[in-house]
């Protein structure tokens, strides 16, 4: 009996200890999580913000004079930079260049990754990760590494089969964004089951091209913009290879704008960043409206 009732004793402990906190101890320690979050995003967004805020009164204040003026600004947007000596031209020119290299440099990247990666996945995981250790390279090896290679390659292109365009960068940015484009596509091709997906439309008579564009693309939809937006970024914030290659981009552009005038080139570096975090912001906000639609 004395055993029954030490036993039953015992039993009870763990079902006291784990009892549940009082509300006001729970309230006390969501309130400590949420001061601590609060300070360390703040703190993040400071650090963040502040180098970006400096670029901005770079930007309107004149370091010699001390004046203040949105002469850099208003050159950018009117397209006259000759108010302030700055020749635009060779900006526009970078500016154009980067955005097709944009165009094209994703257009290759999606038809090159996307099928290679949906097949691999269905047919062979060892091979996927074979081509997971080549598309993740280019990070390992710095850029001027990678343009000593391509160097004598581009030389014969545009001596031989192509032109001295900068077009023609799009082979040479396809190998930089592969590692980040094969990462965003691997996580979605990890979050839906494509195997069944397969087997199911080819059971009910799809043909391999319906099973990729009418059942596999929709629902990799997300990892694509993903990988687009980050290549994109990526081609905008490129200056090793176009500058070693003699190619004109935007960021070759502001480089040799700054020469004769900073806080133009500065403005719209400012703008290029401003839009690199709309194309992030965008990305989330179409990956919250593609789950949402998934929901209902």
């Amino acid at each position: 009996m004395a055993v029954t009732h030490a036993s039953s004793a015992s039993s009870a402990m763990p079902a006291a200890t784990a009892a549940p906190k009082p509300p006001q101890l729970r309230a006390a320690r969501i309130r400590r999580q949420n001061i601590i979050k609060t300070v360390v995003l703040t703190l993040t967004m400071l650090f963040l913000f502040a180098p970006l805020l400096a670029m901005f009164l770079f930007t309107v204040r004149h370091p010699l004079s001390g004046r203040w003026s949105l002469d850099a600004w208003r050159a950018i947007f009117t397209g006259d930079g000759s108010s302030l000596g700055a020749d635009l031209t060779v900006l526009w020119q970078g500016l154009g260049s980067s955005l097709g290299l944009c165009v094209v440099t994703v257009a290759l990247m999606l038809a090159l990754m996307v099928p290679t990666m949906v097949i691999v996945h269905i047919r062979s995981r060892r091979l996927e990760r074979a081509i997971e250790w080549v598309a993740t390279l280019p990070l390992t090896i710095p850029a001027i590494v990678l343009v000593v290679g391509l160097g004598p390659i581009y030389r014969w292109l545009s001596a031989d089969v192509l032109s001295t365009k900068p077009i023609w960068l799009c082979f040479a940015y396809v190998i930089l964004v592969m590692p980040f484009a094969f990462r965003a596509l691997a996580v979605g091709l990890n979050s839906i089951d494509v195997k069944t997906l397969v087997e199911a439309s080819r059971s009910l008579g799809a043909s391999w091209p319906r099973v990729f564009l009418r059942v596999l693309i929709p629902n990799l939809w997300q990892s694509i913009l993903s990988a687009s937006f980050i290549s994109i970024a990526v081609v905008l914030g490129e200056y090793t290879v176009a500058s070693l290659l003699g190619r004109m981009n935007l960021q070759v552009a502001l480089y040799q704008l700054g020469q004769s005038n900073s806080q133009i080139s500065t403005a719209m570096s400012l703008l290029a960043l401003v839009f690199g975090v709309i194309l992030l912001v965008a990305l989330d906000l179409i990956s919250a409206a593609m789950r949402r639609s998934k929901e209902q």
